[in-house]
């Protein structure tokens, strides 16, 4: 199976980190039982394997994307509503040659309204390319399901654009940025993709023995200051990854360098700091000034990374580890970090804990938060039977209420917002850190709010207050830009 490779060695780089035995440590505790609902199975026709977070959508759906599956087995994009209703929007290599694209492992929603994604394989690139005409397309696709490639990786000659992308991220200004593999020094860039045109802002090993590190995987995240932050798997001291800082225009600064291998992006906390994980199972902080603190060990290959909910503590999963051993490794789990000063970890679930793996097991990608409160994520394998094993999407509820989000998450005055949310039927009032915002307008489906900051914002807390009196909060401060 496909995501059995990717697991073991994602990347190219990812040949120089050996998968290590597992082991639980005494830092992890067992949870009360938490409540997970298997919402649908993949079956191959459908899609199979989904590997990338999913996205919740201004129409109130998440949205997603399978690594492969689908009609011709090379991928897809679907949705789903938070009932468990499944719809394929597109299927992969439908196009001669996949000039489409092939295997997409990203999807993101930008503030027009349609979604963008990365695909490792297809595209119409250069055929005498390291990786033929094939290293993978950047798309756009409509809610409705119409897909357009916008950029096809190795354009030239030795891939100096990149090859075979790995995540994608839309700035504060408008514009994309992404990393990929390959480039000038065969070890991954940073790029920009703004008005149809690609942009190298950086070649990794680029410094003796790389120590600016090679290898970047997952995606990058904006911090608050407006610089981009992320992983790679190998350079650095101890040639096992990096933690990186790049500004707009490409200045990289290497932050911490790590043990273990990051095979994930990382969060920004509210205290402002970065947290990833590990290869080795290890959870760490880097601070924006270049401090490395290691956490916890939650073991079990969390090649995911983590989230921060609501109520301020981090969520994520592992892809194998966990007490079901009918998966030679374990089938993996979920787990809650709570913030320093007091760190604990606690596995809220552990997957094939249902007969046949119903409910699904190793899961890759990390957790979103729903505007509903409840957390939810995929599986590559398991779901109707262990034979019959294409993947869940699974919602787990941990006690925590509906929220608001902001997209983005800053801007100027009059910049449009819109604010995600489920049931905003009949909002009566919409505030930027107590400022009035008018006109507002919530979308046919109640699960979006279109705004303008208003003059006189200052950052805060963005508010929503419905009928009867509720307020919903944004799940982070609202950043008013100069």
């Amino acid at each position: 199976m496909k995501w059995i490779v990717n697991a073991l060695g994602k990347l190219n780089w990812g040949e120089r980190a050996p998968v290590a035995l597992l082991l639980f440590v005494t830092t992890v505790m067992a949870s009360s039982a938490q409540t997970l609902t298997t919402l649908a199975v993949f079956n191959g026709t459908n899609g199979a394997e989904p590997e990338a977070p999913l996205v919740q959508g201004f129409n109130g759906k998440l949205y997603g994307v399978t690594t492969v599956g689908g009609t011709y087995n090379q991928g897809a994009v679907f949705n789903i509503t938070t009932a468990g209703k499944l719809t394929t929007l597109y299927n992969f290599c439908s196009q001669v040659n996949c000039a489409d694209g092939s295997f997409p492992v990203w999807l993101i929603q930008a503030t027009n309204g349609d979604f963008y994604g990365a695909t490792t394989e297809g595209g119409s690139g250069n055929p005498d390319g390291p990786c033929g005409s094939s290293c993978g397309t950047l798309f756009k696709i409509t809610p409705a399901g119409k897909l357009t490639t916008i950029y096809s990786f190795c354009a030239e000659a030795n891939c100096p654009d990149g090859s075979r992308p790995t995540g994608l991220i839309q700035a504060t200004n408008g514009d994309f940025y992404g990393i990929a593999s390959s480039g000038a020094n065969n070890a991954g860039i940073v790029f920009k993709f703004a008005s149809g045109a690609l942009t190298t802002l950086y070649n990794f090993c680029s410094q003796t023995n790389c120590a600016d590190g090679a290898g970047p995987v997952g995606s990058l995240v904006q911090g608050t200051d407006g610089n981009f932050y992320g992983t790679t798997v190998g350079g650095g001291t101890d040639d096992q990854g990096t933690v990186f800082r790049i500004t707009p225009g490409g200045s990289l600064t290497t932050l911490c360098s790590v043990d273990g291998y990051p095979y994930a992006g990382l969060v920004q906390a509210t205290n402002g700091n970065f947290y990833g994980t590990t290869q080795s199972g290890e959870i760490f902080k880097c601070t924006p000034g270049g401090t490395l603190t290691y956490m916890a060990n939650v073991g079990g290959y969390p090649y995911a990374g983590l989230i921060q909910a609501t109520d301020g503590n981090f969520y994520g999963t592992t892809f194998a580890g966990g007490t079901n051993s009918i998966c030679q490794y374990g089938c993996g789990t979920i787990y809650k970090m709570t913030p320093p000063p007091h760190v604990a970890v606690t596995t809220l679930y552990n997957f094939c804990s249902q007969t046949n793996c119903t409910d699904g097991y190793a899961p890759y990608a990390g957790l979103v938060q729903d505007t509903n409160g409840s957390l939810y994520g995929v599986t590559v394998a398991g779901g109707a039977t262990l034979s019959n094993s294409y993947g869940t999407v699974f919602s787990l509820g941990v006690g925590l209420g509906p929220f608001v989000e902001t997209r983005p998450t800053s801007g100027k005055v009059g910049a449009t917002i819109q604010i995600l949310g489920t049931n905003l039927a009949g909002a009566t009032s919409v505030t930027f850190n107590g400022t009035p915002a008018s006109p507002f307008t919530v979308n046919p489906t109640n699960s979006a709010i279109t705004t303008t900051v208003p003059t006189g914002a200052t950052t805060g807390k963005v508010q929503v207050i419905l009928p009867g009196g509720v307020t919903l909060s944004s799940n982070v401060p609202f950043r008013v830009r100069p």
